[in-house]
């Protein structure tokens, strides 16, 4: 199943010497503005990969519009943040001395002070509703967005109080379709960043270089370009950062003057050996900060063909060969620049183009954790507690958020700064999520989900296959019941032979004529006993549990 094109050294036959082979260009296309066909394939595309998962009625909704106005509903967000998570926990084992004790269930700890018994509770509830942001996710690229900025700016939750935790989240979705530069300076003095990466403990006696050299490394130049920044560089950078500390009361940054390295910082030739005038007082701080953007957002090229290029990894593909270096990646960039740092212009022009659908870029991805596990229950419509009834609601979220967590997914905890490896590590990349481990486990988590579901607390969630079947536009018809299901859950077709043996061992139960099945769904839908539900539920489970457990439905 899978597409990559290896750029492969071959030995000549009997000599020691190394061929490099051609490269092997996958396609041509470029970000010329979409002008093909617009049905549900395309449709389904459009939303696997800026969304989770694509509903058959969020398909038909964008069916009737245009590409363009799709692509344009899809990439407006709403400017309100989303309600915040609340307290979905007893006070058991919490004590009545601990601020926590006296909030209400129900009520939003975000703005309460640090509990030390609750803040491993609040990271749990944190985690669940974030889950329950993307299970119950409108119709636009917020979630699917977020998680990407979450991805780029890495924090781990584990290693602050879980209300910076949420800070952090809320500012990414405060920039996520926003200005960059402005983004990287927020985030440079955003709570948590300053706890993960060091930033608070950095003054003047003793800079600390963490944030100073990711700064550069993984959120804005990378390190691939020659020249690139130099360790010393690195060093100026901390100074220029020195002096910004935690409030832990109000969970907000501030700069203290006094900690602050008042000398001017002059950086190497990469910079053009631009010199940050050194200053004093209480603005000290956001004036050397300004300049700072302002330096290395001088490096147009570097800084606008790094964060591109993450974005295509991320939405489009893995592999960036040089033809679409040339025809995307490098005009995506010069987007970005003439948009003075706007991300919005750079994705409106991918989802446009004609790369973005090409047959060659559809169905080439191997499921993100979240992915499977989200996009599968909002796909086959499985229903959940409403978000009222919070403490049932939390439950189920969070037995998805643990689930995706063992698949190497935890939302809220990357493994390092530099986030999940399967955006960034060569050459596998997405082929990461997929190992003796997990693949076992992606395959028990569908089973569990369409055999027994979930359970707690008397509430269950479960793939339920008739009444997904009978969302079908036509049911009883096992070659049309097929066909849409596959169309609903796959982006690769399976072949016509395997088709037929499917219906026939399982819909048809190995008997040789579709009324075999017709005629099993019509009594069904004529006398909806016990037994004839039975007969048309045992079918259709075995049939989904089969499509879930075969290595195409793992792409996207």
């Amino acid at each position: 199943m899978e597409r990559r094109d290896f750029l492969a050294l071959k030995q000549k036959a009997g000599s020691n010497e190394m061929i490099e082979q051609k490269e092997v260009i996958r396609t041509l296309s470029g970000l010329t503005p979409y002008n093909g066909v617009w049905t549900y394939n395309e449709v389904a595309h459009l939303l696997k990969r800026t969304m989770f998962g694509a509903k058959p009625e969020d398909v038909n909704y964008f069916l009737g519009m245009s590409m363009n106005r799709a692509v344009d509903e899809l990439l407006t967000i709403p400017v309100t943040q989303p309600a915040p998570p609340v307290k979905n926990y007893p006070n058991t084992n919490i004590p009545a001395t601990d601020p926590d004790f006296s909030l209400p269930m129900g009520t939003t700890w975000v703005n309460s002070v640090y509990s030390p018994a609750a803040d491993g509770l609040r990271r749990s509830s944190f985690k669940a509703w974030w889950m329950g942001l993307m299970i119950n996710q409108e119709k636009n690229i917020s979630e699917k967005i977020s998680l990407f900025w979450h991805n780029h700016f890495a924090t781990e939750s584990l290693d602050f109080l879980t209300s910076w935790g949420f800070n952090n989240n809320k500012l990414c979705r405060q920039y996520q379709m926003g200005n960059f530069k402005q983004f990287v300076r927020a985030i440079t003095l955003d709570v948590a960043m300053l706890r993960y990466l060091n930033g608070y403990v950095n003054i003047s006696t003793a800079p600390d270089e963490n944030y100073a050299r990711e700064l550069q490394e993984l959120f804005t130049l990378g390190k691939e370009n020659n020249p690139n920044y130099t360790e010393d560089d690195v060093k100026k950078v901390a100074r220029v950062l020195t002096g910004w500390k935690i409030n832990g009361t109000t969970n907000t940054s501030y700069f203290n003057a006094g900690q602050h390295d008042t000398a001017s910082k002059t950086f190497s030739s990469f910079y053009n050996n631009y010199t940050i005038t050194g200053r004093t007082g209480a603005t000290a701080g956001d004036l050397e900060l300004d300049d700072l953007m302002n330096m290395i957002f001088s490096k147009q090229a570097e800084v606008s063909k790094f964060l591109v290029t993450k974005l295509y990894r991320y939405f489009v593909y893995y592999k960036i060969d040089s033809a679409t270096e040339a025809n995307v990646i490098l005009p995506l960039a010069q987007i970005l620049v003439a948009n003075n740092w706007e991300i919005k212009p750079v994705l409106t022009a991918l989802f446009k183009s004609e790369h973005f659908f090409d047959v060659l870029n559809q169905g080439c991805f191997i499921k993100t954790p979240v992915d499977l596990i989200v996009g599968s229950c909002r796909e086959y419509g499985v229903v959940f507690p409403a978000s009222s009834d919070y403490v049932n609601a939390y439950n189920m979220w969070g037995y998805l958020q643990n689930y995706a967590s063992l698949l190497q997914q935890n939302i809220g905890d990357p493994p390092d700064v530099a986030g999940w490896k399967a955006y960034y590590q060569e050459p596998q990349f997405h082929e990461i999520w997929i190992n003796t481990d997990t693949y076992p486990r992606r395959n028990l988590f569908t089973d569990t989900m369409i055999n027994t579901g979930y359970t707690r607390s008397g509430v269950k969630i479960i793939i339920d296959p008739v009444a997904f079947t009978s969302r079908l536009t036509n049911p009883s018809d096992p070659n049309a019941l097929i066909d849409q299901a596959l169309k609903i859950l796959y982006r690769i077709d399976l072949t016509s032979a395997t088709k037929a043996m499917l219906k026939k061992q399982i819909l048809l139960s190995n008997q040789d004529q579709d009324y075999y099945w017709t005629n099993a769904w019509n009594a069904y839908l004529g006398n909806p006993t016990t037994a004839n539900y039975q007969v048309v539920f045992t079918r259709l489970r075995d049939l989904y549990k089969y499509f879930m457990n075969l290595a195409e439905f793992h792409l996207c």
